[in-house]
């Protein structure tokens, strides 16, 4: 009997037409439309095509995908309208974990962006008045609540002429306050504080954009306020501080307080910045951080203008925050670029929402502070908890000592205790372990270290931890 050849093969497909005029696909093409499952039917076909060209599929194997033809276009359907963005559950004990989103939202937040979005708001437009408004003034009275302190205490600067407004990231933040204060000038900043940012962008790179000069002072270990000082001359137009957020330099190193270069630039008349990059509305030094300044700390210290993360330390949404000097703020509000780096209403919802916990001081609400907050021995119990709940008799399972970061680029150094569910199973390494827990609906992403998959409770809400006891169950299987 001769060998079919590939047009043969090919000849045994069906015709897209033939595939959706059978009654097997009826039912769904009335629940998902002709048009979904038309292009479902011919990505499978294309696919059966390409394995055939490529001699995979001989005539027993094209007759066995043509009997599950009907269940393969039903998956690729489901695939097809499935959302790609998903829930995982993070137990990598990072809490603001970039690649998974950094900061989750308060419930309040959620809430007010369902409020604010499902229908019309006041995004800008007066309700007294039935004028058109501003936008930023809907969290610009919250920030003003918490940055104004007409008594900043003793050698503290009051704080009673600060504004914010709110751009799409820190980036664009550092971008919009460069071009607005020193577009055809020159900016002073110290060689060690050149930063690369998540993404590959850097810091001369993002200055280079705005049209402002960089000036570098110092070297990369040791700068003093002095080199500051001899580099200022008639064009300079601003003094440009970037926290060291996501690494450290330690051994033979200086760098100038803030307060000497606040003093510096009200000398010479030249507006400070910091770059703060995560910012904290909140004392670190509560949850153990040590040496992380806080937004507030920098404006009482004489920094003009101000720039942090939204989804950061501030537990927010993703947004570029400026906070400072009215007068610098409002130059920056009436920069063309403000309009195109600006934040749509579902930002400014959650953002407000998420201010008015800090009003309130109800910290608690906002999921990333209660993490950190969480004591060693409380995560300790849900992992016991856990541990004892897992009925898999092919997992070895311990909690064991560990730390826990903050993530995000803040308090590099900084690392929380914790107890950890420490996994291993015979048979599996510990990335296949991984792998299967990513496989998990929804996904669990653990830590591999030393040869065991860890899991840090820290960062997986309490609601979750069924769910780990269930992905665990599985894991062996």
């Amino acid at each position: 009997m001769p060998v079919p050849s590939k047009t043969d093969l090919y000849r045994k497909l069906p015709s897209v037409d033939e595939l959706l005029q059978s009654r097997d696909l009826a039912a769904i093409v009335s629940s998902e439309g002709k048009a979904a499952v038309t292009d479902a039917a011919r990505i499978v076909l294309a696919r059966l095509r390409a394995e055939i060209a490529s001699a995979r599929l001989d005539p027993t194997g094209v007759d066995l995908a043509l009997s599950g033809i009907f269940s393969a276009i039903e998956r690729q359907l489901r695939q097809s309208l499935s959302f790609s963005l998903r829930t995982v559950i993070n137990a990598t004990g990072v809490i603001l974990h970039t690649n998974l989103g950094r900061a989750p939202l308060a419930a309040s937040a959620l809430e007010h962006v369902r409020d604010a979005s499902s229908g019309y708001s006041n995004l800008e437009f007066e309700v007294e008045t039935g004028e058109r408004g501003k936008r930023d003034v809907h969290v610009d009275r919250l920030f003003h609540n918490l940055l104004n302190q007409g008594h900043a205490g003793e050698g503290a600067r009051a704080t009673s002429d600060i504004s914010t407004i709110v751009v799409n990231n820190n980036a664009a933040a550092v971008l919009l306050a460069l071009n607005t204060l020193a577009e055809g000038g020159e900016v002073i900043v110290s060689r060690g504080e050149l930063v690369e940012i998540g993404g590959s962008f850097r810091i001369p790179d993002v200055m280079a954009k705005s049209s402002a000069t960089l000036r570098e002072v110092g070297t990369t270990n040791r700068t003093r306020v002095s080199d500051y000082e001899r580099a200022i001359n008639e064009k300079t137009r601003l003094l440009l501080r970037v926290h060291r957020s996501n690494f450290e330099i330690t051994g033979f190193t200086e760098q100038p307080g803030i307060h000497e270069l606040s003093a510096l630039a009200r000398e010479r008349k030249i507006p400070l910045m910091e770059d703060l990059g995560s910012g904290a509305l909140f004392d670190l030094n509560s949850v153990g951080v040590r040496g992380e300044p806080g937004v507030l700390d920098s404006l009482q210290a004489g920094v003009d203008v101000v720039s942090y993360s939204g989804d950061k330390l501030l537990g927010g949404p993703q947004a570029g925050i400026l906070s400072g000097r009215s007068d610098l703020i409002a130059r920056m509000r009436s920069n063309s670029l403000f309009r195109a780096l600006r934040v749509d209403k579902l930002t400014y919802a959650a953002l407000e929402a998420t201010l008015l916990a800090y009003v309130k001081r109800d910290y608690d609400a906002i999921p990333a502070m209660r993490m950190m907050h969480l004591s060693k021995d409380e995560i300790g119990k849900r992992a016991e908890a856990v541990a004892a709940k897992t009925r898999s008799s092919k997992l070895a399972v311990k909690v064991v000592d560990g730390e826990s970061v903050i993530g995000g680029g803040a308090a590099p150094s900084a690392v929380l205790p914790t107890r950890l569910l420490a996994i291993s199973c015979g048979g599996l390494s510990a990335d296949e372990l991984s792998a299967r827990l990513r496989a998990s609906d929804p996904p669990i992403v653990a830590r591999v270290e030393e040869g065991r998959v860890l899991l840090d409770l820290r960062t997986v809400f309490a609601e979750q931890d069924q769910r780990v006891i269930a992905a665990l169950d599985q894991l062996a299987r």
